[in-house]
């Protein structure tokens, strides 16, 4: 299934309006079910939907990969069905995340049913020797539009990359939580270093809690944060840097990750 295509225009501006088209991205109702029932429907991009799969399960604490048997892309008339098959001992940890309602795009909490569900509680992220120094830092938010074609093509996806020396992988998606998804999804199947999360959204608590069961240290995005996001940031054990650009950033939580740049000795 294609991730966007041309729609006719008309463009206004300075003189007589112009026609033509634009890519726009594709926004699908995709359905993911766990052993046989509907858990969640998010509208997303078709594209990288086994990672979303893997993803989603991890983040909102569903199961992890060894407790996912398989994972099948199914279209329908009415959009995706990506059914996902548990093993039997993880049906406790469904039942405990369960989502009755339909979400918007990669919408973050929609559908939990109790307050203690959405303000769940988060694991400390492991001890990691893991440092970035700013220049570090300010070329992983350099080298993620590289890596965005889908946002090249339409002006209207976000990303979450993977950073660790090197931008290692990225995903895209109309929501900024199903990029996150897509990204862990592919991570917790891939073999990779410590590194940190590089996100072109904002930052809120939920986006914070899938960091957090991801295990990723450092967390970078580009727009700001929200207060309970910080503070959930600073218990998890996250470094959490936001409004970051190729040339500056903000540090809100455990900075002591940020090392010093080494001077060059020529």
């Amino acid at each position: 299934m294609q991730t966007h295509r041309p729609l006719p225009r008309l463009s206004f501006g300075a003189g007589a309006p112009t026609s033509g088209s634009r890519e726009l991205p594709e926004e699908v109702a995709v359905a993911l079910s766990f052993n046989g029932s509907t858990q969640a429907v998010m509208m997303a991009t078709p594209a990288d939907l086994t990672d979303f799969a893997y993803g989603f399960a991890l983040t909102e604490g569903i199961a992890t990969p060894q407790d996912i048997e398989s994972v099948e892309v199914v279209e329908t008339p009415h959009g995706l069905d990506v059914q996902i098959w548990l093993a039997d001992d993880a049906e406790a940890r469904l039942s405990k995340r369960r989502r009755t309602m339909a979400g918007p795009v990669g919408c973050g909490l929609c559908g939990i049913d109790s307050l203690e569900e959405a303000t769940r509680k988060m694991a400390v992220v492991p001890t990691s020797p893991f440092h970035m120094t700013p220049s570090d830092i300010m070329a992983a938010v350099a080298a993620l539009p590289g890596a965005q074609p889908l946002h090249d093509a339409t002006r209207a996806a976000h990303a979450a990359g993977f950073w660790s020396g090197k931008l290692l992988a990225a995903r895209e998606d109309v929501g900024r939580h199903n990029a996150l998804d897509k990204l862990a999804g592919h991570l917790i199947r891939t073999p990779h270093p410590a590194g940190a999360v590089v996100l072109t959204s904002r930052v809120s608590i939920d986006m914070v809690q899938k960091v957090a069961a991801l295990g990723v240290p450092i967390l970078i995005a580009v727009s700001a944060p929200t207060a309970h996001a910080v503070a959930l940031a600073d218990q998890a054990g996250i470094t959490l840097i936001a409004l970051a650009r190729p040339d500056r950033f903000e540090a809100y939580t455990h900075t002591d990750r940020i090392s010093k740049e080494t001077a060059h000795v020529a």
